[in-house]
């Protein structure tokens, strides 16, 4: 998405808005598994709620990302 930066004296130039994203490390338990994943803020509230086995499986779901794409680590 763009906009714009507005200056105190209003003067306009564009910018962008970023996606907030995470490289952050999960414990998933049900697989007995370290796994990285590139994740939103508010994807990471999300797991927060509904837990990381919910969450992944509804994400596959509805094709946000593949079981294929899920980093396990070590």
């Amino acid at each position: 998405m763009v906009g714009n930066n507005v200056s105190h004296s209003k003067r306009r130039t564009k910018r962008t808005f970023d996606v907030n994203l995470f490289h952050k490390k999960f414990y998933y338990v049900e697989e007995d598994m370290w796994i990285s994943l590139r994740i939103s803020a508010s994807g990471l509230r999300y797991i927060n709620k509904v837990g990381l086995d919910a969450a992944l499986k509804n994400a596959v779901a509805k094709g946000y990302c593949d079981w294929k794409n899920i980093c396990v680590i070590g």
